[in-house]
Parts: C-alpha cells; structure tokens; sequence
C-alpha cells in the first residue's frame, strides 16, 4: 500500500509540519510507505511528483487553506481533511482512507 499526502496550513510554520509527522507515525504503525510534501514557510518540501501522485493507492490533502499545484491531482481520487482532523486523530484519518481501498 502506498499513500501520499500533502499537508498545508495558513501560517505554514507549526501545524504544516506537525500534520505531516503524525501521518508518518500512522503509516508507520501500520506499516504503510507513505510519502508526505509539506507546503510551509519555507515553500514545497519533498515535492511529490505526478508519477507519486499517479502510483499511490491513496492520495491524501490535509489543509485548511488552497495548496499549491494542486492540478498534479487532476482525474486522482483525492481524501480532505483538515490539519485539525490528523492533529487530533492521524490514526483515525489513516484508517478512514485504507478503509476506501
């Protein structure tokens, strides 16, 4: 099973990468791959490329705000969440997305 993510925040400081670490803590316990490109202060972080996009078999956006480039996900089924949402409860949003495959 592979999962991608992108996580965004308004701020692009704090939550931007908090989200991005509890869904790799997630995968981890579940023993998923999981690639996560964050869109912080310091711009796009281990961009995801079309052909990730593409090969994963869940596709995940947690923002609470339009993230970049988002056109790499034209015609991918894609789960929203917001950062609040995987804050709270990564395991559930994980869960929630395997649950779809």
């Amino acid at each position: 099973m592979k999962v991608v993510a992108v996580t965004a925040c308004p701020t692009g400081i704090a939550h931007t990468y908090m989200a991005a670490e509890q869904l790799l803590k997630a995968a981890g316990h579940r023993g998923v791959s999981i690639k996560v490109e964050t869109q912080g202060a310091m711009g796009i972080e281990n961009e995801l490329t079309v052909a990730d996009i593409v090969s994963a078999d869940i596709r995940i956006i947690v923002s609470d705000i339009e993230i970049e480039e988002k056109s790499r996900f034209k015609g991918c089924q894609v789960s929203c969440f917001s950062i609040e949402d995987v804050l709270i409860n990564a395991e559930q949003v994980l869960e929630t997305c395997l649950s779809k495959v």
